[in-house]
């Protein structure tokens, strides 16, 4: 089969057919050349038409303890104590640099997964909160400090 583009996925199945073909092709033979690029094309299709995107980062943290063979309480030296950890895990408490950098560190997690966004339930709350409060001032919005700073209660 000659090498082409893979543009569809009736090629891309084709393709697939066949380097399922040269799967037991011999170490430095004409037939491994041909696995390796038809393993290219294929490689390129899939990321253009089947994208995986990054784990949720509490997922993937869940998944490297289980990995591992570790508990929770394993983190609790990681990234705080006890109820930290169990605030983080449980999506009440977003994961600081500090705790990126510890988590990256012991497990081994990328941190480009460990800093997307967590959806988390005290996120959620202020959200509404500022929603609640735009366009109005509140006392607590604008009592100040001596140095000019707003003071605002969460």
């Amino acid at each position: 089969m000659k090498a082409r583009i893979i543009r569809d996925e009736e090629a891309y199945e084709e393709a697939l057919a066949f380097v399922e073909s040269l799967m037991d092709a011999e170490p430095g033979s004409q037939q491994e050349e041909e696995l390796e690029l038809w393993a290219l094309l294929i490689g390129e299709y899939e990321k253009k038409q089947h994208p995986i995107e990054d784990p949720d980062p509490i997922e993937a943290i869940r998944f490297r303890l289980d990995q591992l063979g570790l508990k929770r309480k394993d983190l609790e030296g990681v990234i705080g104590t006890k109820s930290r950890v169990s605030e983080v895990m449980n999506r009440k408490r977003p994961l600081s640099l500090s705790m990126i950098r510890a988590l990256h560190d012991h497990l081994r997690i990328p941190a480009a997964v460990l800093v997307r966004e967590i959806p988390c339930a005290k996120a959620g709350k202020m959200r509404i909160l500022k929603k609640h409060f735009k366009g109005r001032k509140s006392k607590a919005l604008n009592a100040s400090k001596p140095s000019g700073r707003a003071t605002v209660f969460a």
